[in-house]
């Protein structure tokens, strides 16, 4: 086994970055000017703007528009370098993270691992309805939504052809509202002309949601305007039930009134109910001593370390923290950008002999989009919906994106999309029969070193 302890032959502290999410990447861009090494690990080589991951799973973009490589993005940052691993256990008193085929050691640790979907104790579900976090998730998406389109094509039986043609979202958040709004807008416009023996118009989009309406957690009237706009795009929503049951050829609610179940056939089935920590960060908490909070989630202070650790650092999904003014810090990209940018503040404060800065939120408002011209979201005391707040969404998630040439593509995909209805990325990878194994699968734990965020806040406004 190899070991080694620092990234050069230095005396300067060793930064370890597990994670090149949101939270792990804007840590080691905050620290091109301090006095250290940054060594920034991830199962990946690149970077992924996971928010924009539906319009992978829907056909609008390619993988390559939304995703960059980590060291295209450091390529000029000389106190950094990327290296490419898992890690499989977890030394804090010593200082070193043991690795597939190697040890690193550390002088401060920055744990920003992201977190999984979370299936409430029903893993097995996975195989049947796939969550919208990592590329291979959004393509196996896609082919199983372009490919029951095609298999409806071939089908003789009017039952079969409707169970085919029937798409079921489980989760009623930003990332389902997105994913079922556009699955709604392909069926009704983009594949429209497409096939002969299937009218696409009539596929049946259904929406589950445990709460009342989508997109709860926004202020009235919002949740009621996503629901009428996703009505309008031809979206069936079944609020206030819960999935009880997963196959490969139905899902079994419950009515939560009631206690009433349905059965609704289907062969396609999208997961956007839940998430759940990152398994580092049970192995921290075991090797910290401290109890994990809800979620799995590593409780941190108000410099985001851990009780008794400063030199270990917890960003983005897989930290636990109550926001005086916020409450429960949710897993939003912008939260773990700000982490990963404060964590980096605290290290260089060590280095200055100055005290660490508390942690504070800035909440710039947070937007979701529904379709076409549509979108809903709060702007600081602001309540945004329809086209405008659809034009700004368009703009923030521009903004967003790391690397320039990916704006300009994304930009130009969009543009394109806007006026012809037209997916060009709308590609069956693999055939019909295959078995694309997601990133848990190929990998063997059931975690994503990426951060959960469905909605996409205007803090780039300010920067």
């Amino acid at each position: 086994m190899m070991t080694g302890s620092s990234v050069s032959t230095t005396n300067r502290p060793h930064v370890v970055i597990v994670g090149g999410g949101f939270a792990g990447l804007q840590a080691a861009k905050s620290l091109r000017r301090a006095d250290v090494d940054v060594t920034l690990l991830d199962r990946r080589n690149f970077h992924l703007f996971q928010p924009l991951l539906y319009q992978v799973a829907t056909g609008e973009l390619s993988p390559a528009n939304i995703a960059t490589p980590l060291r295209a993005i450091l390529r000029k940052q000389r106190n950094a370098r990327v290296l490419l691993g898992e890690v499989k256990s977890i030394d804090v008193p010593g200082r070193q993270l043991a690795l597939t085929d190697q040890v690193i050691g550390f002088d401060y640790l920055i744990l920003a691992a992201g977190a999984s979907h979370h299936y409430f104790g029903n893993d097995h579900w996975k195989h049947h309805a796939p969550g919208l976090k990592t590329v291979e998730n959004a393509t196996r998406i896609r082919r199983d939504v372009l490919g029951a389109f095609e298999a409806a094509e071939r089908c003789d039986d009017e039952q079969q052809r409707r169970e085919l043609l029937t798409f079921v979202v489980i989760g009623g958040g930003p990332t389902g509202c997105e994913m079922a709004g556009t699955m709604a807008e392909i069926a009704r416009h983009t594949l429209k002309h497409d096939f002969r023996r299937i009218d696409t118009s009539k596929a049946r989009i259904v929406l589950i949601e445990a709460s009342d309406a989508p997109l709860e957690v926004y202020p009235a009237p919002l949740p009621q305007r996503a629901a009428a706009d996703l009505d309008r795009l031809g979206v069936e929503i079944i609020a206030n039930v819960m999935a009880t049951d997963i196959q490969a050829s139905h899902v079994t609610i419950q009515h939560r009134s009631t206690g009433v179940t349905e059965t609704i056939a289907t062969r396609t089935v999208v997961w956007a109910a839940g998430v759940k920590a990152n398994p580092l960060g049970a192995m921290m908490c075991v090797s910290t001593e401290i109890e994990p909070a809800r979620g799995g989630r590593v409780p941190v202070g108000d410099d985001l370390s851990i009780a008794g650790h400063p030199n270990v650092l917890v960003c983005g999904d897989l930290a636990y923290r109550v926001d005086p003014d916020h409450g429960e810090l949710p897993g939003l990209a912008p939260v773990a950008t700000q982490m990963g940018h404060h964590a980096a503040q605290c290290i260089q404060a060590d280095r200055k002999g100055l005290a660490r800065p508390a942690f504070s939120y800035r909440d710039k408002g947070s937007l979701a989009v529904i379709g076409r011209y549509s979108a809903v979201g709060v702007i600081g005391n602001w309540k945004v919906k329809g086209f405008i707040a659809w034009f700004i969404w368009i703009s923030v998630h521009l903004m967003y994106i790391t690397m320039f040439r990916n704006r300009l593509l994304v930009l130009a995909q969009w543009g394109w999309t806007f006026f012809s209805h037209d997916r060009s990325a709308r590609l069956i990878a693999d055939g019909p029969n295959s078995d694309i194994p997601t990133m848990e699968e190929a990998s063997g734990w059931d975690a994503e070193p990426v951060v959960e965020s469905a909605t996409t806040s205007l803090e780039s406004f300010a920067k």
